[in-house]
């Protein structure tokens, strides 16, 4: 009977396993984002994301590229130039004309963009 209950645990655990990567991509393609938040951290550490009024918004395709109607690349919160990319979600990057591997990472309804900064600078994006 022990032998019976411990393969059943050893079974249901291997079994409801599964891979994070597959849940980011399946959650994240097709998906809209819009910008809510900034963070330009000042160089001490002090820095929180504060909201920001934008229409800017960015667009994951399903046959992996990436649109924003602003400028894919910088912290701006103009929503007045189209830019496109692709994206990885292997090594969770953005590239385009005029940026190579811009990191970011999907949690939960959130986006969030690592602009090239000395100090830490992000912006976040809710799911549309």
């Amino acid at each position: 009977m022990k032998r019976a209950a411990l393969f059943l645990l050893i079974l249901g655990t291997i079994t409801s396993c599964s891979k994070d990567d597959d849940k980011q991509t399946e959650t994240a393609t097709g998906d809209t984002y819009k910008l809510i938040e900034v963070l330009a951290d000042p160089g001490d550490g002090s820095g929180t994301f504060q909201p920001v009024s934008s229409n800017k918004t960015i667009e994951f395709k399903t046959n992996g590229t990436v649109v924003s109607n602003g400028k894919l690349c910088d912290m701006s919160i103009s929503s007045n130039s189209s830019t496109t990319g692709t994206y990885s979600f292997t090594d969770s990057t953005i590239t385009s004309a005029n940026c190579s591997k811009l990191p970011f990472e999907i949690t939960g309804n959130h986006l969030i963009i690592f602009y090239p900064c000395i100090e830490p600078c992000q912006g976040k994006f809710e799911k549309q």
